[in-house]
């Protein structure tokens, strides 16, 4: 669990769904940039090793810490705004439900935003965190320029170029390797709210909607249940600016803590304890998905909180392949035979540049599985990787996934160009923990 506390006095660490732990030597939340220069520089003297922990909320080990641990919580918020030009610069362990807020004191708000929002911009960046809408790119691709500090100490401001610019494909989604992200600029929209629907419906009849509700909704999403033939249907539309009600906020903020929460909590015990009330629950799920409609500012109605913990693994496959692999794996959840009952995520993305973008090059679906925690998941996510396989998929690097150097360079066709960067930058390795070993010889 991210506990500053527990960091400093324990020299523990362990992301949010504690599917990654370990120890570390030193703690370090430096206030500034002088400062934290002289903590990289010290460490490059001595040549030891840094991570930077962001939310912890990455389910992959990508931000374990091994000797020295670093969190930016003391370098947030808002550096300056351009609203002529359309740009806002934030420290980077701002928090993302933190950005919202700031930016509509200024009439301005994010392009867009992933569903939860505890992360770090620095964090949200560096792992590719995504939204959805077909016409968007991820949170990476919103920004202009970054601020980062390499592997011998040295400050960098890099500007995008354009779509062919390498440093700034590699900074894309950079995974913290080229250095500690202090600062990113955000190309940033006026501000604007989202009428948001949600409904029941089956998969043959979200299939049927499916391309057309693609390019008239500006964010598509899907929740399907397995081992049953519902979804629940999220469509969001960009309305004029206006705040939510105030009797709606506290009718959503119950609905979503109170039944999406703490009911959802007591039915996962159920399944965790009794695994053959997995399909029921599943099912009584899918049947009692409420229609809704709800209007806000975007910042207020992106996010949903997630306190119910679970396992995850994400992955990306290119959009054409959508309604075959969907088949597949229907087929394959029909009887429920791992005895899941999370709702699977379905999400669409714009193509990027970014090289180690699960998108890159190409629009997309992701698709996100999830187990309750404490329930066997390898089986399942095992079985789901080997599908996704078929279908070149490529997998979320903040969430659970079974890369391997080969693997890699089979996915990204830019990843030589990705480790010519870093190179660059941190040809000591300061940035490369364990994790990394494994895919960088």
């Amino acid at each position: 669990m991210f506990s500053l506390k527990t960091l400093q006095t324990k020299k523990q660490w362990s992301n949010w769904a504690e599917t990654a732990q370990g120890s570390f030597e030193q703690f370090f939340t430096p206030h500034n940039t002088e400062e934290l220069q002289s903590l990289v520089e010290t460490a490059y003297k001595n040549g030891k090793r840094i991570r930077v922990i962001g939310a912890s909320h990455s389910f992959s080990p990508i931000a374990l810490p091994e000797e020295i641990c670093i969190s930016l919580h003391e370098m947030r918020g808002l550096d300056s705004v351009d609203a002529a030009s359309g740009e806002a610069t934030f420290w980077g362990g701002t928090y993302l439900y933190e950005i919202g807020p700031i930016l509509k004191e200024h009439g301005l708000a994010l392009e867009n935003m992933g569903d939860i929002q505890e992360q770090t911009i620095a964090g949200a960046v560096s792992t590719g965190t995504h939204g959805t809408g077909i016409t968007l790119g991820s949170i990476s691709n919103q920004v202009a320029s970054w601020e980062w500090i390499d592997g011998t100490g040295t400050y960098h401001k890099h500007r995008r170029l354009n779509e062919e610019d390498p440093l700034a494909n590699s900074l894309q989604v950079s995974l913290g390797l080229l250095g500690i992200l202090v600062k990113v600029t955000l190309k940033v929209l006026p501000l604007y709210s989202l009428k948001v629907t949600t409904f029941r419906a089956t998969i043959e009849e979200g299939l049927a909607n499916w391309k057309s509700d693609l390019s008239h909704f500006r964010h598509l999403e899907w929740f399907w249940f397995p081992g049953t033939n519902l979804i629940q249907v999220k469509q969001m539309e960009l309305i004029p600016p206006e705040p939510q009600k105030k009797w709606e906020k506290t009718v959503s903020s119950i609905s979503k803590t109170v039944i999406d929460n703490q009911a959802y909590y007591v039915l996962s015990e159920i399944c965790r304890r009794n695994p053959k009330r997995t399909q029921w629950v599943s099912e009584f799920s899918a049947k009692n998905i409420p229609n809704r409609t709800e209007k806000g500012y975007s910042y207020e109605l992106f996010a949903t909180p997630r306190k119910v913990k679970f396992y995850e693994t994400e992955i990306a496959i290119p959009i054409e392949s959508f309604p075959e692999c969907l088949d597949e794996l229907t087929s394959g959840l029909k009887d429920n035979p791992f005895f899941v009952h999370f709702p699977i995520e379905i999400r669409f993305v714009k193509g990027e540049s970014g090289y180690l973008n699960p998108n890159h090059q190409q629009d997309s679906a992701f698709l996100a599985f999830h187990m309750y925690k404490g329930m066997p998941y390898k089986p399942y996510f095992e079985w789901v990787w080997n599908v996704m396989e078929k279908y070149n998929g490529r997998p979320h690097w903040g969430k659970m996934n079974q890369l391997t150097e080969e693997k890699v360079q089979e996915l990204y066709p830019k990843w030589g160009s990705f480790l010519e960067e870093r190179e660059r930058y941190d040809s000591n390795r300061m940035y490369v923990n364990k994790y990394f070993r494994g895919l960088i010889k």
